[in-house]
């Protein structure tokens, strides 16, 4: 028994809740079967079996911040794809732009009418001036350490331990024991990633600064608030010493807003008066459909311009032809202008912060070690009292199998939230009602399970 909970009473009930489920979801067993036929692992990707589920749930409609499974059950999500669809799934106006661009072409290989509007946004809101386009903060984060490497002549990497960053393939490493180590989960790997990945812990300056006063570090590629292993903040005053580390032996600063853009319209960055080198920001810009951005201040693209026009003719390792696609073009400026605004934001924080406090008043109700963390629009709870302040403090604290049944117990009652972790974001469809719901669901599940003084 650990976390407060009761392991013996929270086996039995996850039996229940998997019986529950399964007699509840027959058109979804019977897609997943049919699916099984042939797709691996019965998924369109793998990691769509991480869920708490016996069987994946077959999604058929979504729309604001609900969607509905193939039996016909309604839910409310606090998943929102995991980000993705932080504003809501099909909000109107991209819906509109898309229904509009699908009539008049979906890519050309040319620049459309929306790509210098949408990178005037992007400029105005995140305060770089120069940007190019990708189709996921994946490839974005990985064309921008191309980019800087070859800007700055410098070959490695400083990534955070425990961070996310996409598919990268530089970022999978980790500290074992303080020894960065390559993770053993990442399948067909062919080069040793330690010779080019440099791996510390968040918040801790000491280290930061011996590994920059090697001087081989093109950049330092952050998250402001580490999010994928659950939240990690920054303690005060880091990035303000940790930028000033960066900036004083030559390396340069990549901030990747695709998760903490749930601070602001500019990102955790521009609301905290951060000033990084580059910016990645990917799945919400564009309202679910697939585009990602990276921008540069005005002296690093004069930098990366040089570096391609002194390159040899040839193919440079970075862009995909359906990069700032028409399509995607058309979503994102759409989603920028006329969803992701101010007065939604506002809302979001609003609801955000009322969830977050009513999480702290069910764990502290229970008697509970957990705390509750809140970055604008998303919020997350942990199995700790304190927050941890580094990527092995937060995985150290994880615990999958109380998760798994967490998530399981929550889905019955019609409540999504993410599967890897306990993140909840809300969108401006979100109601209070539906934050009331979600109280009371939770609240109902530390009831069930949590330890009692008499065993």
């Amino acid at each position: 028994m650990s976390a407060g909970v009761n392991r013996q009473r929270m086996q039995a009930l996850v039996s229940a809740e998997r019986d529950s489920y399964i007699a509840r979801h027959p058109e979804s067993a019977r897609l997943a079967a049919q699916a099984g036929q042939h797709l691996l692992f019965g998924v369109p990707m793998h990691w769509m079996n991480d869920w708490s589920t016996p069987f994946p749930l077959t999604v058929r409609e979504a729309s604001g911040a609900r969607f509905r499974d193939a039996d016909g059950h309604e839910y409310v999500d606090f998943c929102l794809g995991d980000t993705g669809a932080m504003f809501g799934h099909a909000p109107q106006p991209v819906a509109q732009a898309i229904a509009r661009q699908a009539t008049r072409g979906y890519t050309a290989m040319l620049p459309s009418e929306d790509a210098g509007p949408v990178a005037a946004e992007l400029a105005g809101r995140f305060g770089l001036p120069c940007w190019q386009f990708a189709l996921s903060a994946s490839d974005a984060n990985r064309f921008v350490l191309r980019w800087l490497r070859a800007a700055t002549g410098r070959s490695k990497v400083l990534v955070f331990n425990g961070c996310y960053h996409g598919t990268v393939d530089d970022v999978f490493v980790d500290l074992v024991d303080g020894v960065p180590t390559q993770r053993d989960s990442l399948l067909g790997q062919v080069h040793t990633l330690t010779d080019h990945t440099v791996v510390v812990e968040f918040n801790d300056l000491p280290a930061l600064e011996a590994a920059l006063q090697q001087g081989d570090i093109a950049c330092v590629l952050a998250e402001p608030v580490m999010t994928n292993i659950g939240m990690v903040l920054p303690q005060p005053g880091y990035w303000e010493a940790a930028q000033q580390l960066i900036k004083h032996y030559g390396a340069l600063l990549v901030i990747d807003e695709t998760h903490t853009i749930s601070s602001g319209p500019g990102g955790y960055a521009r609301a905290h008066g951060m000033m990084p080198d580059a910016l990645v920001i990917g799945k919400p810009i564009g309202g679910g459909i697939p585009c990602a951005a990276y921008g540069f201040t005005e002296e690093l693209a004069r930098r990366v311009e040089h570096a391609k026009r002194s390159a040899p003719h040839g193919h440079s390792g970075i862009g995909t032809t359906l990069s700032a696609n028409m399509f995607a073009m058309a979503a994102m400026r759409a989603n920028l202008e006329q969803v992701m605004t101010e007065q939604a934001y506002r809302q979001m924080f609003a609801l955000a912060a009322q969830l977050a406090q009513g999480l702290r008043d069910v764990i502290a109700r229970h008697g509970l070690p957990w705390c509750v963390t809140q970055i604008g629009a998303r919020t997350e709870f942990q199995f700790t009292v304190q927050p941890p302040r580094n990527g092995a403090e937060a995985h150290d604290v994880m615990d999958a199998e109380l998760e798994q049944a967490i998530h399981l117990y929550l889905l019955n009652r019609g409540l999504l939230i993410t599967p890897f972790h306990n993140m909840l974001l809300v969108c401006p469809d979100t109601t209070g009602d539906d934050v009331a719901r979600l109280l009371s669901a939770f609240d109902g599940f530390l009831a069930d399970t949590i330890q009692k003084q008499i065993c």
